[in-house]
């Protein structure tokens, strides 16, 4: 189970901060045993497992609501009120965000936290309107199917150079299958997420995958 962000294990010297996904518009409560929820929760525990070090503890952003909501971008609030607790309750403890869909969106608005080291985006819903400037020296790591039909991995990849150019360390890596809920091929993007978590977390070289050359 997740961590709470006031009471992590004992050696904690950073955090995978897993956000899932949801929808464009809906003010309906976040479900307990909502299946994107559920999703990330085995998924970002079938990391950490992979990265095996006892000093990563994972923490989940609980969304008040499943939507993004437009102007609200409510996954944001809920995303930035989590990281000024972990502030509040481990000021030393570097974040590497793993998100996936709506948030890997959210991951991308909250990359410029003083404590975030990088992000980890899994088919993230990416926008040409965000903004990029602010993940200058963050280090990021893009991973989507370029069949998926939910979130385009185009816009993916155009986020990827735009935030290159803005000064943030990025690869993109186009999966060879999963769709968008990553089910076909499972391991191979847990392994690659853990890899990517290690890279970021120990300052290491990212994955040995040539950066998107757009």
């Amino acid at each position: 189970m997740p961590a709470r962000t006031d009471r992590l294990p004992s050696g904690t010297r950073s955090v995978l901060l897993v956000l899932h996904g949801g929808r464009a518009r809906s003010l309906a409560p976040q479900s307990r045993l909502g299946l994107a929820r559920l999703r990330m929760r085995a998924f970002g525990a079938a990391v950490r497992r992979r990265v095996a070090d006892p000093s990563l503890a994972e923490v989940e952003v609980k969304y008040r609501y499943r939507g993004w909501n437009g102007a609200h971008a409510h996954p944001v609030a809920d995303a930035d009120r989590t990281l000024r607790e972990l502030a509040a309750h481990a000021p030393g403890v570097g974040v590497v965000l793993l998100g996936h869909s709506m948030g890997g969106r959210a991951a991308l608005a909250v990359a410029g936290h003083p404590q975030v080291l990088g992000a980890v985006l899994l088919a993230p819903w990416c926008e040409p309107g965000d903004p990029v400037e602010h993940l200058r020296g963050r280090r990021l790591v893009l991973l989507h199917d370029p069949s998926d039909r939910v979130t385009g991995a185009g816009a993916s990849r155009a986020l990827a150079a735009r935030a290159r150019r803005a000064g943030a360390d990025v690869r993109f890596v186009a999966m060879p299958r999963g769709g968008h809920a990553m089910i076909g091929g499972a391991r191979t993007w847990q392994s690659l997420a853990a890899r990517s978590v290690t890279a970021i977390t120990t300052g290491g070289p990212l994955p040995d995958l040539p950066p998107d050359a757009s």
